[in-house]
Formats: C-alpha cells, sequence, structure tokens
C-alpha cells in the first residue's frame, strides 16, 4: 500500500494535465487517502501551481474536504491570486471565513491583498484592510509590506504611506515597497524624499529607483542613479538599455549596451532582447547584424526569445531574407511568437501571398495560431489587397479555432476595406460590430476617406469621432487633408484655425536614417544644425537633377494651404523623409542602400520623390512609415502604390 500511494505522489509531481489528476485523485480514493489533509494539500498545491485549468477543481476538493487546514487555504488563494481571475481570490476567502472552516492567518490576508492589487479593486483592499484590523494582523509586517503594494497598485499613494508610517519596525522590503508605491501613483518626489530617508539600501532600493525614474520618463535622473549605483547587476543593465530605447533615446541605448560589455558583464537574455528591440523600433540595421554576430559568437543563439527579437529586428529594419534565415534556423525551437513574428514581417512588406502561405505551413505543423497571430495574418491581406482571403480567414478564426473577433481584428477588417476604396462596405461593417468601435476603429477609416478623397463619408466618420476623442490633432489633420486634396481651402482654414483657438498642436513629423552605424533624425522644415542646413542643401540638388533628368513635378496636393505653386513646393520639399534621404545621399557611400524610419504616413509626393530617387541615383531605398515598409528600386516602389 506504502509502496502505491508513493508511486501516486510521483505521477502526481509529473502530472501536466487535468484529466491526469483527477485519475490520481481516483487512485487516492481507491487507496483511501483522499481525507489525509496531507495528501489533499499536495492535489490542492498541484492543482493551484501547475495546471492551469485546475483551480476550479483544486476549490470543490477544499469545499468537499472535512476539515480543511490553513495550508490548503492559503494554496487556493494564493493560486487564485496569480491567476488570470484573481477575484476568485477574494471569494473563496470569504466563502471560508463565513462557514468557519478555517481561521485566516497573516499568509491567507497577504495572499488576498495581493489578490486586490492585482484586480486593481481600491474598495476591496479597504475592505480586506479592516478584517485585517479586526483579526488582529494590522501590525504584522508581512500583511502591512502587502497592503502597501496593494494601495501603491490602486494609485492610493496616501494610505499606502499611512501604512507605512504606522509601521513600528519596517525592514528593507517595506521601504522598497512603500518607494514602489510613490511611484506607481506618480509620486516621484515622495519615491525620492523617502530613498534619501533611508539608512540602509540594498541593491533592489537602487533598481527600484532606476526603474521608477525610467518609467516616469526621467531619464536624466535614471541616469544619476545609475552612475550613483554602488553596484550594478543585470536587472540595472536591462533596466537602462529597455528602458532609454523605449523612451526614444535609441543611440544611447546602444551605447549603454557597449558600456556593459566595456564592464566585462555578460548581455542576459533581456537586454539583449531589449537593445535588439531598440534596433526594431529605430531601425538600425547595421548594429543590429553587429548584435545577431555577438549572439552566434556568445552562444546565446539558443534562447528562443532572442531569435524571435532577431526575426522582429530584421523584418522592421526591412531585411525579411535575413529575418527568415533566422526562422528556419530556428526548426524545433519555433514557438507561437515565432510564426507571428515572422507573419508580421512579411505583412509589412506587403509579401501578403507569403504570409499566408506561411500561416497554413504553421498550422500544418499542428501550431495552432491565437488571436495575435490572426492580426498578423489580416494585416498581410489588407497590405496586399487580399480582400477575399482576409474575410474567409476573419470567419475562420472564430468558426473553426473559436476565437472571439477583439477590437483590434475589427480595426484590420475596416483597414482592408478601406484601403482598397471599398469606403461604405468599411462603414457598415464598423455599424454592424457587435461591440462598440473605438475611436481607434473610426480613425482607420476616416485615414481611408482621406486617402480616396471622399469628403461626405469623411465627414459623417469625423462625427462619430467628436463624440469619442474630440480634440485629437491626427483626426483634424486627415479631415483638412481630405479637404486639401480637394481643394477646399475655407474648410482646410476652418481646422486650422479651431486647432489654434483649441490649442491643439499636429503630431510633429520625422524620420530616422542610419549612417556608420549612428541614426540620424530630421523634423519636418526645421534647419537649425549643421546635418540638418547639409540635408538642405543636398535636397535642392536632387530636386534640381530630379527635374530635369526625370521630370518630377512635386505633387502639390501634399501642402495643405492655400497658397501660391511655388511656395506649396517649398512646403512639400521640406518633410522629414526627403531630408533623410538627401543627408544618406550626401554621406554615404556610392551604391550603399537607404534606410528611413518615419512616424507617419509617406505621403504622394514623399513616395514619387524617393521612386525617382532610386532610378535616377542608381541606389535602393527602404523607407518604413507608419504603416507598412516601401522598397524603391529603379524607379518603382514594392508596394505597386497601394498604400
Amino acid at each position: 500500500m506504502t509502496i502505491a500511494i508513493h508511486h501516486c505522489l510521483s505521477l502526481l509531481n509529473s502530472c501536466k494535465n487535468l484529466r491526469a489528476l483527477t485519475q490520481i485523485h481516483g487512485l487516492f480514493i481507491k487507496y483511501g487517502v483522499d481525507t489525509d489533509s496531507y495528501f489533499t494539500g499536495k492535489l490542492i498545491l498541484h492543482c493551484a501551481i501547475s495546471i492551469s485549468d485546475a483551480l476550479p477543481y483544486a476549490r470543490r476538493l477544499l469545499l468537499c474536504f472535512p476539515e480543511p487546514d490553513a495550508f490548503m487555504f492559503n494554496t487556493l488563494v494564493r493560486g487564485y491570486s496569480e491567476s488570470d481571475e484573481p477575484h476568485n481570490s477574494v471569494a473563496v476567502s470569504v466563502e471560508m471565513m463565513r462557514k468557519g472552516f478555517v481561521f485566516p492567518d497573516s499568509f491567507s490576508f497577504a495572499f488576498v491583498i495581493k489578490a486586490v492589487e492585482n484586480f486593481r479593486s481600491l474598495r476591496t483592499g479597504f475592505q480586506m484592510h479592516c478584517q485585517a484590523l479586526k483579526h488582529g494582523l494590522e501590525s504584522h509586517l508581512f500583511v502591512g509590506t502587502t497592503l502597501i503594494g496593494m494601495y501603491g497598485g490602486c494609485g492610493c499613494v496616501e494610505f499606502a504611506r499611512k501604512v507605512f508610517d504606522e509601521m513600528h519596525q519596517p525592514n528593507l522590503v517595506a521601504w522598497n515597497a512603500v518607494i514602489t508605491a510613490c511611484f506607481r501613483g506618480n509620486d516621484v518626489a515622495g519615491a525620492r524624499e523617502i530613498f534619501d530617508k533611508m539608512l540602509v539600501r540594498n541593491h533592489t532600493s537602487w533598481n527600484v529607483m532606476l526603474a521608477g525614474y525610467i518609467k516616469a520618463g526621467e531619464l536624466e535622473s535614471a541616469k544619476r542613479i545609475f552612475s550613483e549605483m554602488p553596484h550594478r547587476d543585470d536587472v540595472s543593465w536591462s533596466t537602462m538599455i529597455v528602458g532609454i530605447a523605449h523612451n526614444g533615446s535609441f543611440n544611447e541605448s546602444f551605447l549603454y549596451f557597449r558600456e556593459l560589455q566595456r564592464a566585462g558583464m555578460s548581455p542576459n537574455e533581456v537586454s539583449l532582447t531589449g537593445v535588439l528591440s531598440a534596433c526594431s523600433q529605430s531601425g538600425s540595421f547595421e548594429f543590429g547584424k553587429i548584435l545577431h554576430g555577438f549572439v552566434e559568437k556568445a552562444g546565446y543563439s539558443w534562447i528562443v526569445s532572442v531569435n524571435n527579437a532577431l526575426i522582429d529586428m530584421y523584418s522592421r529594419c526591412g531585411n525579411v531574407p535575413m529575418a527568415r534565415l533566422v526562422f528556419e534556423g530556428m526548426q524545433e525551437k519555433r514557438c507561437i511568437v515565432s510564426w507571428t513574428s515572422m507573419i508580421a514581417g512579411l505583412a509589412m512588406h506587403g509579401q501578403g501571398e507569403e504570409a499566408v502561405r506561411l500561416f497554413n505551413e504553421m498550422t500544418a505543423y499542428g501550431v495552432t495560431p491565437d488571436g495575435i497571430s490572426f492580426i498578423s495574418l489580416l494585416h498581410a491581406c489588407s497590405h496586399a489587397g487580399l480582400i477575399e482571403e482576409g474575410e474567409d480567414y476573419f470567419s475562420e478564426m472564430k468558426r473553426v479555432y473559436h476565437i472571439e473577433p477583439e477590437i483590434e481584428h475589427y480595426g484590420c477588417m475596416v483597414d482592408l476595406y478601406g484601403r482598397s476604396g471599398k469606403l461604405q462596405k468599411a462603414y457598415d461593417f464598423i455599424c454592424q460590430m457587435p461591440i462598440p468601435p473605438t475611436a481607434i476603429v473610426w480613425r482607420t477609416l476616416l485615414g481611408a476617406c482621406s486617402s480616396h478623397g471622399n469628403i461626405e463619408l469623411a465627414e459623417q466618420v469625423k462625427q462619430r469621432l467628436n463624440e469619442l476623442d474630440p480634440n485629437n490633432s491626427g483626426d483634424l489633420v486627415l479631415l483638412s487633408n481630405a479637404y486639401a486634396t480637394a481643394g477646399k481651402w475655407k474648410d482646410v482654414a476652418s481646422i486650422r484655425k479651431s486647432m489654434i483657438v483649441q490649442r491643439i498642436k499636429k503630431t510633429t513629423a520625422w524620420s530616422l536614417v542610419e549612417v556608420g552605424k549612428t541614426m540620424y533624425k530630421f523634423t519636418a522644415g526645421e534647419k537649425k544644425k549643421g546635418i540638418d542646413i547639409e540635408a538642405h542643401e543636398k535636397l535642392k540638388e536632387i530636386i534640381l537633377r530630379l527635374k530635369d533628368e526625370a521630370g518630377y513635378t512635386p505633387e502639390v496636393a501634399s501642402a495643405l494651404y492655400d497658397v501660391e505653386e511655388e511656395e506649396k513646393e517649398d512646403q512639400v520639399s521640406k518633410h522629414s523623409e526627403k531630408l533623410a534621404l538627401a543627408f544618406a545621399l550626401a554621406r554615404l557611400s556610392k551604391g550603399a542602400n537607404i534606410r528611413i524610419v518615419k512616424n507617419l504616413r509617406i505621403c504622394r509626393d514623399c513616395h514619387a520623390v524617393m521612386k525617382l530617387t532610386s532610378k535616377v541615383y542608381g541606389v535602393e531605398i527602404l523607407v518604413r512609415d507608419r504603416n507598412r515598409f516601401h522598397s524603391f528600386k529603379d524607379g518603382s516602389c514594392s508596394c505597386r502604390d497601394y498604400w
């Protein structure tokens, strides 16, 4: 009997699904140990931490057990606390206390309060705080520290600090928790004040301050903390590299990565994926290639997340063949993220047919697509004009894979119809959506109306947007674009005037270009620094040559003011992507490829200039705008003028 029970426990440790677990439970019943708290506790523990869908089963085990102990109770409460349904942690706790099955201890309250933090219910948090006071646990260090975290997570810094101030002897964990709470509640000054009061600090204290400053966007303060740190570990370096990149300072992120190596430390998974992400965002292809070489040399190529980051980096830097090479090299290590990243990369480059083929290959391999996979697939259909295919996959998502469409999927369908000019169909689709359309969905259609010059529908859509996001500068600019294209300058002037009166500023257009492993940023119309002057002078030369040799005529519809033709030409000539192009041609060696990243959609005039420049100057130009990639070669674009 003892041997059989030990065998059951061994099977339990290797159990991976609910069906196997119920069979083991049946063996426990057979051997008469199902009423033993030790064995039932083991079952509940395994349900709570090892099998994702087994928590309801664990709950039934607990409720059916004649005299559950605190361990069983706390295990289940903790399991729910860390699950996707943390509110059930509170429900179980209340149910157990009401029935008097078990007297809650400090761990019980700590796990429940942590659950409250996870689902951000300040009202429930107050109730749990009162219960802790009722049971005499208000001064317990573990409970108090968890309360600080809960109030911080709910954005209630005042109560977090009050709990901390009432602690008799707070330890370092409590000090660090209250600093974190201040940052989470946007009280940056309060966090610094508490940090300065600390008599003793551990490494976590410094990292909490560093992460807090980075998240708040206070990069200079983060740099000061980083320079003052007595010791920097993997977390410190990763926080700086990833955080600075996410704040848009890509060159600095690369510098910190180089400094990490000079300090004799080996990059970890987080710092590597972080700096590769920075390359992806900035389009820094040359630095990305160097990182790839480092990954291979240092033996990090076995890490799946790093390979996925490489696929994303190469795709976003415009080199799909290299992304595909990394993808093919993963073989059995591919996960759903790998497949989806590759499909997304093909979608960005307008290779819709290939993206569809790869999706079918993925399902043939037995990999079940998720919602994100379908977003990438629908984007691919949209950018390639595959309307029927997009409609079929949208239907298949729910019918075959039982994935309920989310707002992103509906947005993809609106983009699919709008990009192809089926504007009324897109409008009807939105009106029939089973969930309320967001401003982003309507904005997608407004952009399509602007591109196709449908002013009447654009005005209807803008009315809808006025109800959701009335002061969005992008919407006003899109409507203004539609009016300007139709030559309705009075309406353009009216929109511009209203933006000035309401102090609504349009998003500043910028472009990045990589020259000599350094990213240079250009802003529309700027002519202040040396590189700006250099770019403007080179651009004058390019425009003259395009006019003489290729018959270039500026598409002045891209200029959005009712001014003389000459002034319109001057306006469109100052677009940031043209300046980036000119600077690259001035600095790069002959025959070198040019890669430009733009934060907004490329206009028709810039698109025409890129095509003609690729032919006249014999260069390949890659532009990544907000929507997709444009690969210019020999006077044509990979998008086939469909964007």
